[in-house]
């Protein structure tokens, strides 16, 4: 039996059509920053990958300790089970943990990502934030320079959240590349929701976290309004952004699906 969200379904990260890539961040309370209890089930899927593939989930720079030790007191870390505090940290909490420093280049110090959508924290870890984007032209241009600025000149312990989305063919959690193309129908597919905060801990360093969560697309079936937004939603593509969803033929067979 498909278990529908009906907040997910009533709010969908797509409402009224809107752009799928924008910096869309808004305020939320402290409270709300680091309050998402993990799972019996996600803490053994995060546990599993620390103890057998942590170079691949985990990463940080020579220069991220006192920024790792800052943000750890707003985990209350006190047991230490892995070389980095940054995992010890994740294991606290639903959420991926990217720690950024706040100003000059953004460069991303230390992260822990055991949910990742087609991306390798190896590649991106030391890197600044305009490097990271670059590879997606369209997006650096449309929010690069924005989030940027935004980290910069956000107010210390001050969080803002966002609700970004992706389609998958599957509910696995770890996808370092994209899948290859889907030939299933999609409605064996899942919206693949990732629930994002960026707050400014200290006057140096600012924490992104992502929290994935999965519905089944077919759900969008019960839902008339907001199947015809996902659809205005992903007409907005521009190529760069095609290519960085998985493609134009995975763009045209999801389309046709939800124009069925």
């Amino acid at each position: 039996m498909q278990h529908i969200n009906a907040e997910f379904w009533e709010n969908p990260p797509w409402e009224d059509g809107k752009e799928k890539y924008r910096l869309g961040l808004n305020p939320i309370s402290k409270g709300e920053w680091l309050n998402r209890k993990i799972s019996p089930q996600l803490l053994k899927h995060k546990k599993h990958l620390l103890d057998t593939s942590y170079s691949s989930v985990i990463a940080v720079t020579d220069d991220s300790l006192e920024a790792q030790e800052i943000l750890s007191k707003e985990f209350n870390v006190n047991k230490r089970s892995y070389p980095d505090l940054i995992a010890d940290m994740s294991l606290n909490i639903q959420d991926d943990l990217c720690l950024i420093r706040s100003k000059n280049d953004q460069e991303l110090l230390a992260a822990s990502v055991c949910s990742p959508s087609y991306w390798n924290i190896q590649n991106k870890i030391g890197k600044p934030l305009k490097e990271i984007h670059d590879p997606v032209a369209s997006l650096d241009e449309k929010i690069g320079k924005r989030i940027s600025t935004f980290i910069r000149q956000a107010p210390v312990l001050k969080p803002f959240g966002r609700q970004n989305w992706l389609i998958h063919g599957d509910t696995k959690r770890f996808h370092l590349q994209e899948e290859p193309f889907l030939q299933s129908d999609p409605s064996s597919w899942f919206i693949r929701s990732e629930k994002e905060t960026l707050c400014r801990f200290h006057e140096d360093y600012s924490l992104f976290t992502i929290n994935v969560l999965f519905q089944p697309l077919s759900l969008i079936n019960e839902y008339p309004l907001q199947k015809q937004n996902l659809i205005k939603s992903i007409n907005t593509f521009d190529d760069n952004e095609i290519d960085y969803f998985g493609g134009q033929s995975k763009v045209n067979l999801l389309l046709k699906y939800l124009l069925s």
